[in-house]
């Protein structure tokens, strides 16, 4: 066992992350970006160059932090004159840095060059293709030089479709760089930069929830790179950045007469593709991989037990390709010579393996090449999903007994099979849905006049096709609209609601309703103005669009009436700006407004206004926006539990209460916000009170009470760090659990401790399910794959029953050796807004999570119910489990990096309470 002394505790300040004189640093993918462009200024300058940088594109996951990062940098963003910008759309955010090259071509720029970045989902790089063609033909500027940051969502987690941008970027011919880890976010950023000054092309750098969303230990040294100018490539006359006056068929000739060799020379010259483990004369298998499915070949061989003595004694040798596109063939002819089989390892579509095959065609001995398919043309490493090392390491391990007979990768085998096939069947117990937010304004904006039908749109309204309102089918972002113009013609319905988000519209989204215009289509679109982009984080509407601006808009381009609904429809009124044809109503006025609309021949438009629920928190919290001195309660004496309150407002904050008399109804006043549609129905048992305010309980403070417990406390042991130690956080979005991820991190980083993190949030922030995975290690060299597989977990910290018995949760449990703290807690799911009786399956939940971890691993308590009697709220719960996974002795960190003070005050005292907790139960 291992305890850690305070003494040994490193000072750091969460400041550290963008300050280039530190160099041993904890990032975020996002916040590796943000200290990639203040390195890559401070390295201009050392050489002598005065430049400028220029970040832009559009929001969204895995992308959807770096906004936030770049404004909580602004400070130091503009003393190295680096603009954030952000933009109305992925493809002319594109053509904007294609113009930011253009700066000193004409003798008018103020700097030596421009550096830029490109940001989107991948839903974005689709429709930035014409725009990204264009920019790499023209290409950059010989001190700019530009990367294009795709977004991909391969599991579409929080996607309506899943992603693999590279084949997007192959056919712009732009290369694509494929970094494993935060670490190489940087390194290859730098290396990016570089790449594209000395080629003329842009390059692209895959980003993916396991680099971009995670967390590591970072080496952040100014000159921890020696970036080398090829010496093998002659630059053709005139050179190969953008420049005036070229034509179309020139930039085509100097991108496939030139840039192409350009691009590798380059990656030759900074060997971006290496051998990891070298490939000796008696080697026969050679393992080829990239980016994430890099760290999760090296987590198969950890579980395999082969390091680089044994993979040699084995005959096997790896190979990390860092630039997938175009693949480098020089260093990957000098790996594969000699071999019997060359494993490749990639997610979704062949890239690598492809280029290899082509590559090796037609030569004589070349080595057997498998990956998506195997030596029998079965499927090996599906293109679909995820790939999971425990699968990997069952596919090496196969070939690695086919070529010899070694007893103890046998036996380990052995062992693997029944995890594989023991995993979780059949059907989900119960599944945690996102849902609408408590007085989400798309709780009524949403509600259709009976017999009435709608498509939905891209945004958190995009939910309404989980709940019970005739609305199903949606398009492409901006697209809205543009399926009914197809199906109208042939269908015997003559109208439909069309929901389109105010995010949406800024977008793209009015060249639809123009489209739908011109079409003659029947049509009311339905607008939702809710003043913020909720769906990925509460960002402000981009160009300050209001509602009189877009009335307007509308009305120009033809509609052939407009209607604004509102909950407070007083301002329109008196608006000025508003066209005088515009009509104003209440919201209770929705459903015949609707039925109006719907019989007037052509395209009618709707505009329902309702500030977000969730921003509406946030800005009370901030003291911007009015907090009314009003309440909603319940008497649960005169209540009948009939759930009328919940159909008519379909609202998460109103919760079961269990009592003599049967189920009656609450209002969870820590949830509500204050949206009132829960007074729709007519129901005696509500009680409103005004000018009141909820009783504060004092709890337990950050004092010497607190101080005298912790002392008196016994340590337990913790975990040796011999192996990396994996640790899954999960629980409701919105509930702490990407927090403790965060406390946990800073811990280990203060500990001097390797950690790694990816927060799988997916649609956290409208109730769903998130899971954290976690990692630490004596030494960040010694972590591979940061997301948990198939029996992969050492703790699991379950915030939630529903979520800790779902198949992905229940699938990393190790069988009688992860140890579990969960909090069982029924906490309902959405569906209880239109089912009355619904009760959570909560005992069949826990056996089906005691049957796979062995009951005396798992500890089972009512977190909720404990902090809230001690605080009045249960903001703390997942503190709580917290604590017990301390007092288990299965946190291996020590409590004074948990409660250091550099965490601020606000964290400390949260960690110091978790113990307290803990121990007073």
């Amino acid at each position: 066992m291992l305890t850690r002394s305070s003494d040994k505790l490193s000072t750091v300040s969460l400041a550290d992350k963008f300050d280039l004189a530190k160099s041993r640093v904890l990032l975020t993918g996002a916040q590796a970006v943000v200290r990639l462009v203040l390195m890559q200024h401070e390295r201009d300058l050392e050489a002598g160059l005065k430049t400028a940088g220029y970040v832009t594109g559009y929001r969204g996951s895995p992308i959807a932090g770096l906004e936030a990062q770049f404004e909580r940098a602004k400070e130091l963003t503009d003393k190295a004159d680096i603009l954030f910008h952000r933009a109305l759309n992925e493809d002319l955010a594109a053509t904007a840095l294609w113009g930011a090259q253009q700066a000193e071509l004409r003798g008018e720029g103020k700097y030596d060059g421009v550096f830029g970045i490109w940001y989107g989902k991948g839903p974005g790089v689709d429709r930035s293709g014409d725009a990204f063609r264009h920019a790499n033909h023209a290409g950059t500027s010989l001190h700019g030089g530009v990367l294009a940051l795709m977004g991909d969502d391969h599991m579409c987690e929080s996607s309506t479709s899943a992603h693999q941008s590279e084949f997007a970027f192959v056919d712009a011919m732009i290369p694509v760089l494929n970094p494993a880890n935060v670490q190489e976010i940087l390194d290859f950023g730098l290396i990016g930069f570089a790449m594209s000054r000395f080629s003329g092309a842009w390059v692209g750098i895959k980003c993916v929830k396991d680099n971009f969303e995670s967390t590591g230990n970072v080496d952040g040294r100014l000159d921890r790179l020696d970036i080398r100018i090829p010496d093998d490539f002659e630059m053709p006359e005139g050179g190969l950045n953008i420049r005036l006056h070229d034509t179309p068929l020139a930039k085509e000739a100097r991108l496939h007469d030139y840039k192409r060799d350009a691009i590798m020379a380059f990656a030759r010259a900074n060997r971006l593709d290496r051998q990891i483990w070298k490939r000796r004369e008696d080697s026969r298998i050679g393992i080829v991989s990239t980016g994430k499915s890099y760290l999760d070949v090296l987590q198969a061989f950890e579980n395999l037990g082969v390091d680089e003595v044994r993979a040699r004694d084995l005959g096997l040798c790896l190979y990390k390709v860092g630039l997938v596109w175009p693949l480098e063939h020089t260093h990957l002819q000098e790996f594969v010579e000699g071999l019997d089989l060359v494993i490749v390892v990639e997610e979704k579509r062949s890239l690598i393996e492809t280029q290899i095959k082509e590559q090796l065609y037609g030569q004589a001995g070349a080595p057997v090449v498998i990956g998506k398919r195997d030596e029998a043309d079965k499927v090996l490493f599906p293109a679909k999903g995820a790939l999971d090392p425990l699968d990997i390491s069952l596919a090496i391990g196969a070939r690695i007994l086919s070529f010899t007979d070694d007893a103890d990768i046998r036996a380990r085998l052995g062992k693997f099979k029944p995890l594989r096939a023991e995993l979780v069947p059949g059907e989900e117990i119960a599944t945690r849905v996102p849902y609408f937010c408590a007085g989400c304004p798309h709780n009524s904006s949403t509600t259709l006049p009976e017999g009435a039908r709608a498509y939905a749109g891209i945004g958190c309204h995009y939910m309404v096709q989980w709940m019970d309102r005739e609305t199903e089918g949606f398009t492409q972002m901006g697209g809205e609209g543009a399926n009914w113009m197809g199906e109208a013609p042939f269908s015997k319905r003559k109208h439909v609601f069309q929901n389109i988000g105010d995010g949406t519209y800024i977008h793209s989204g009015l060249l639809s309703i123009r489209a739908a215009i011109a079409a003659g289509t029947n049509v009311t679109f339905k607008l939702l103005y809710n003043d913020a982009v909720a769906m990925t984080g509460g960002q402000a509407l981009d160009g300050g669009l209001s509602v009189a601006d877009m009335a307007r808009q509308l009305v120009a381009e033809g509609v052939k009436k407009l209607v604004i609904v509102s909950d407070q429809p007083e301002p329109f009124e008196v608006m000025v700006g508003l066209p005088p044809e515009t009509e104003i109503y209440h919201r209770d006025r929705l459903d015949h407004v609707q039925k109006e609309l719907a019989e007037i021949p052509g395209v009618t438009a709707l505009i329902y206004e309702q500030t977000c629920a969730a921003e509406k928190r946030r800005r009370r919290k901030r003291g911007t926006y009015p907090d009314p001195a009003k309440r909603i309660f319940i008497n649960q004496a005169i209540c009948e539990g009939c759930g009328d309150c919940g159909v008519r407002s379909n609202c998460i904050a109103i919760v079961p209460v269990e009592t003599a008399f049967g189920r009656k109804r609450a209002i969870d006043q820590t949830a509500c916000n204050k949206d009132y549609s829960c007074l729709d129905g007519f129901c005696p048992s509500f009680v409103t009170v005004h000018g009141g305010r909820l009783k504060a309980r004092k709890g337990l403070g950050h004092d010497e009470e607190i101080l005298k417990v912790i002392a008196d406390m016994p340590e337990p042991e913790t975990p040796v760090l011999d192996v990396p130690y994996s640790v899954i956080v999960n629980g409701i979005g919105g509930s702490g659990v990407v927090t403790i991820s965060a406390i946990l991190g800073q811990a280990a980083h203060i500990e001097g401790l390797g950690f790694g993190s990816i927060d799988m949030t997916g649609l956290a922030q409208k109730g769903g399910a998130v899971a954290c995975h976690l990692r630490f290690a004596q030494s960040p060299r010694d972590i591979h794959a940061i997301r948990v597989g198939v029996a992969g977990a050492d703790l699991i910290i379950g915030g939630d029953l529903i979520v800790t018995g779902s198949h992905k949760i229940l699938e990393t449990i190790r069988p009688g050796s992860t140890r579990m703290a969960v909090n069982d807690h029924p906490v309902m799911t959405g569906d209880f807004t239109h089912a009355p009786d619904l009760s959570l399956p909560s005992r069949a939940l826990r056996k089906a999570i005691e049957e796979r971890a062995g009951a005396e691993h798992v500890l089972f308590i009512d977190a909720h119910f404990v902090t809230a009697k001690l605080f009045g709220s249960n903001i703390y719960a997942n503190m709580f489990l917290m604590g017990f996974a301390y007092q288990m002795g299965a946190l291996p960190l020590s409590p004074q990096s948990i409660e250091a003070e550099q965490l601020g005050r606000e964290q400390s005292m949260c960690c110091s309470l978790m113990r307290i907790l803990s121990r007073r139960s």
